[in-house]
């Protein structure tokens, strides 16, 4: 793939990715007229768990991004961070931050 073809796609993905993780934060509930209830704050707990997991996902897809990023400045982008095989351009294009061939992730997840 063209080297700055690579570097946008990233820099959409990063963009994307930002905007998420900039939304994802739980705002508490102010309509409620208990906010002493053991529901309201049962919720609000279990919310604030979800986001920070989402949190923690959106951070695991931003460094792998930047690994991305990293590949494409060292000339490696495309290419299997395992076998060194190239990844189909097409792959790329849906799944920039893509670092095996589909039959390497397949196989590393267990779907021969």
């Amino acid at each position: 793939m063209d080297p700055d073809r690579a570097r946008e796609l990233l820099a959409a993905e990063r963009t994307r990715l930002e905007r998420l993780l900039a939304g994802a934060a739980h705002e508490p509930d102010d309509s409620t007229s208990d906010e002493d209830d053991p529901a309201n704050t049962g919720t609000d707990l279990y919310q604030d768990e979800y986001d920070e997991g989402l949190r923690d996902n959106l951070r695991e897809e931003l460094a792998a991004v930047e690994r991305a990023e990293a590949r494409v400045e060292a000339g490696t982008y495309g290419l299997s961070v395992e076998s060194g095989r190239p990844i189909p351009d097409e792959r790329l294009e849906v799944v920039p931050t893509a670092e095996l061939t589909v039959e390497e992730e397949n196989f590393r997840e267990g779907r021969r």
